[in-house]
């Protein structure tokens, strides 16, 4: 499996995400929307930043349950209730995710399915064929 990072001149240049991924063979995983949630099944807090950390924790794990790691992901849709600090979001994104620059959409939502969750991510990732 081979991922080639997308950025083409003139558009804008982050080390936090991709303008577009390349995929080529392996495998896809698709991981269903994922939020701060921890073990017991209560929030892991109740600000945007152990929210977001708990949740790319979670991803990390149903990446690691397939043998994969944030490496393999070619795209996140994060989804984040109005009124939230993205700064916030993305500080506690890099403590957890890293450097790894993914394609990447950010929706600002009224709410999510789960009470008091401020944050919910979905990643698709390419694995080893």
């Amino acid at each position: 499996m081979k991922i080639t990072h997308v950025n083409p001149e003139g558009l804008f240049k982050s080390p936090a995400f991709s303008q577009g991924v390349v995929a080529d063979g392996g495998k896809t995983l698709y991981v269903g929307g994922q939020n701060g949630i921890l073990p017991d099944g209560t929030l892991a807090g109740t600000d945007l930043a152990s929210q977001t950390e708990q949740t790319y924790k979670n991803v990390i794990a149903v990446l690691a349950d397939v043998g994969a790691t944030q490496e393999n992901v070619v795209k996140l849709t994060i989804y984040v209730v109005k009124g939230q600090s993205i700064q916030e979001g993305f500080e506690a994104a890099q403590r957890v995710w890293g450097p790894t620059p993914t394609a990447i959409t950010v929706l600002i939502v009224d709410g999510l399915a789960v009470p008091g969750a401020l944050v919910e991510i979905e990643a698709i990732a390419v694995l080893d064929a």
